[in-house]
């Protein structure tokens, strides 16, 4: 979806995506995030470049399998909290 007339409210809610972008990509991969997310996204770089700069919105599929990714990333991080929890337990 493209955002390009120039308009401050869509610019806002461009920034606001991005920003969003932004935060899930270095919560999923760190600072180097923008490779590794385009691929799990099966979309180029420059794709991903253009959703940052607010040229373009993520299309609501793409922003459901973001979502996807973060959940199961979540679930992921929670299973090794909960080892690491029941190991400190175990140390006498």
């Amino acid at each position: 979806m493209t955002i390009s007339n120039g308009d401050p409210a869509q610019s806002a809610i461009a920034r606001g995506w991005s920003d969003l972008l932004r935060q899930a990509g270095e919560a999923l991969y760190g600072p180097r995030w923008q490779s590794p997310l385009a691929v799990d996204l099966g979309v180029s770089d420059r794709t991903v470049r253009m959703w940052l700069s607010g040229r373009m919105r993520p299309r609501p599929e793409i922003l459901i399998a973001l979502a996807d990714l973060v959940v199961r990333r979540q679930a992921q991080l929670g299973t090794v909290a909960e080892r690491l929890a029941a190991a400190i337990g175990a140390v006498p």
